[in-house]
């Protein structure tokens, strides 16, 4: 499985794109991340590249997946929330950019249709761009 996540939104205070799967065209989530910030933890989005994701049990979100081998990086994972505050250096996944409000939305319901489509997968490869 290779997803990809289009940043195709920015501003000086977050990254909203599209995470998509060229093999399944109906699929396509929203995401959030933090702005560039020279890949500093908690607070920058990733460099664009691609990476291989696995998937973990966090503590706070549950089953999810964490991205591996970012350099001077760790934890960084797909999980809910609707604004960057939510991200801390991680990608947040939701129905809807609503960029006028710095958001994304329903992003528990997204979340929960990443998962579903990752159902059976304990790894996948994250094409960032």
């Amino acid at each position: 499985m290779n997803l990809i996540l289009d940043r195709n939104i920015k501003s000086s205070h977050w990254n909203m794109g599209s995470l998509s799967d060229a093999d399944f065209p109906d699929f396509e989530l929203a995401t959030l991340e933090n702005p560039w910030q020279n890949n500093e933890p908690y607070v920058s989005c990733i460099p664009e590249g691609d990476y291989i994701c696995k998937r973990v049990d966090s503590p706070r979100y549950g089953n999810t997946f964490q991205v591996q081998d970012v350099e001077g990086r760790t934890h960084i994972l797909f999980h809910w929330g609707n604004y960057e505050r939510n991200t801390l250096g991680c990608i947040l996944v939701g129905l809807t950019q609503i960029p006028s409000k710095d958001m994304i939305g329903s992003s528990r319901k997204g979340f929960a249709k990443f998962i579903k489509h990752t159902q059976g997968v304990n790894e996948f490869t994250l094409t960032i761009q």
